[in-house]
């Protein structure tokens, strides 16, 4: 494994069990009073990369009361990850793997773990792969059941990446895109998901992931089943589990969410108004049910 600082955060570039380097950001790794605590992992959506925990995992690892370890890791064809010469292996069960191989070079034996849309399916993979792994889950905007019409939606956007030249347009592009379903969110906001969502490539601003991600997707339409995860989610059932919808989500359906509560009658339900998929953990209002939900469980 080699490793670097860069301001807040220290990156890790080690090899999956295929050889495929692999890349994290750790927070809080040189505070003594964050180790000593159970570390917090961040599992990105489908497309995006470790740079959608940045702000979240910095308020984490320097709370005053409770700093946290806080690792945010790049799935393979993603971010500062390789991409996969074998574009078969962009599924869960390899990045699932993926993630348990992250978790044993940087030395995590147990955490909590948040994932984000494509990151919460991987959770309930881990679930039945590793369980004694999760101390306490948070769920945001994902469950068991994934909408058709919301992956048809990502489809649909994920393909129709615009030609970008410079950070603005970046941002104005997004919020043309988004912006009826996150009314929540400000102009800082907008600026803050460009940075994570792309990247500056020869002059150019441009999505940061492999385009063959999308290729699984090309082929759902209308009548295309719903995934359907119940199985996996009683997994979740012994875990600390908190899951956030985001008010004007397509990916998790009202019915999805409240028959989540039904099956686990602790799980802790919060709403992200004013979002929708996914939802920016940052923001105060989501931050401070984290908080809680964390500190909660150590």
């Amino acid at each position: 494994m080699t490793h670097s600082t860069n301001g807040s955060f220290t990156e890790r570039f080690f090899p999956a069990s295929d050889g495929l380097q692999l890349y994290a950001r750790e927070y809080g790794h040189d505070n003594l009073q964050a180790k000593a605590t159970l570390p917090i992992v961040c599992l990105a959506g489908l497309s995006r990369n470790s740079r959608d925990f940045h702000l979240l995992a910095e308020q984490l690892s320097t709370h005053p009361q409770k700093p946290r370890r806080v690792v945010a890791l790049d799935y393979r064809g993603r971010g500062f990850s390789a991409w996969d010469p074998d574009k078969s292996h962009y599924q869960l069960a390899v990045e699932a793997e993926d993630v348990l191989t992250a978790c044993a070079v940087l030395d995590v034996a147990q955490a909590i773990f948040i994932g984000t849309s494509r990151g919460g399916l991987i959770l309930h993979l881990l679930a039945a792969m590793r369980p004694a792994l999760l101390r306490g889950v948070i769920l945001n905007d994902i469950g068991p059941v994934v909408e058709t019409t919301g992956l048809m939606l990502i489809r649909q956007y994920l393909e129709a990446q615009p030609v970008l030249h410079s950070w603005k347009e970046a941002a104005e592009s997004l919020k043309r895109v988004h912006g009826a379903s996150f009314p929540a969110l400000d102009e800082v906001d907008w600026d803050d998901m460009a940075k994570a969502i792309f990247r500056e490539k020869h002059g150019m601003i441009v999505a940061d992931f492999d385009p063959a991600l999308v290729e699984p997707l090309k082929s759902i339409n209308e009548n295309s089943p719903m995934a359907d995860l119940w199985t996996l989610y009683e997994g979740l059932k012994p875990v600390h589990l908190m899951t956030i919808r985001g008010e004007n989500s397509a990916i998790l359906s009202p019915a999805t969410f409240a028959e989540m509560a039904k099956r686990h009658p602790q799980m802790r339900l919060v709403t992200a108004i004013g979002q929708g998929h996914a939802p920016l953990l940052h923001r105060p209002d989501l931050f401070a049910e984290i908080r809680g939900f964390i500190n909660g469980i150590s």
